[in-house]
């Protein structure tokens, strides 16, 4: 796959006292556009729960760059950066951009899958190796060794 975009509306909750994006937003829509892209490619929220298998993140950081504020046109990205191959472990960056050219912020997260019902970290099923697999990939793409 080539690029997974997202359009974001700009909600008058998600805006701080400054009249711009309060901080913890940009990783809302991370979030959002990570279970999107799961959900387009088959890999609901439902089938996880039935799988007994869930993405955990164990970083979140977030690179503010411009100011983003009521109107903008924003969108927000996805790539996978580096993934062990059996994508047990993983690295996704988000860019947000604003009327499509202005990159407003660089998120940056690494996670794992966790099986649910035993509650400790392991590798996740076929289905969702599958659907990991389509991602974008950056084109400094690394894969990690155990």
């Amino acid at each position: 796959m080539e690029q997974y975009i997202k359009p974001v509306e700009i909600r008058w909750a998600d805006l701080d006292p400054n009249f711009h994006l309060r901080h913890s937003i940009y990783y809302d829509y991370g979030a959002y556009c990570r279970i999107s892209f799961l959900e387009e490619h088959g890999l609901t929220s439902l089938i996880m729960a039935r799988m007994q298998f869930g993405p955990i993140l164990f970083r979140e950081e977030a690179v503010f760059r411009k100011e983003i504020r009521p109107g903008d046109q924003l969108a927000i990205g996805l790539e996978l950066i580096k993934s062990r191959r059996d994508f047990s472990r993983w690295t996704i960056r988000h860019q947000l951009t604003i009327n499509g050219e202005i990159l407003a912020a660089v998120i940056t997260v690494d996670g794992a899958w966790i099986n649910t019902r035993e509650r400790k970290l392991a590798t996740p099923p076929s289905e969702i190796s599958e659907v990991f697999d389509k991602m974008p990939r950056n084109k400094e793409f690394l894969w990690l060794t155990p």
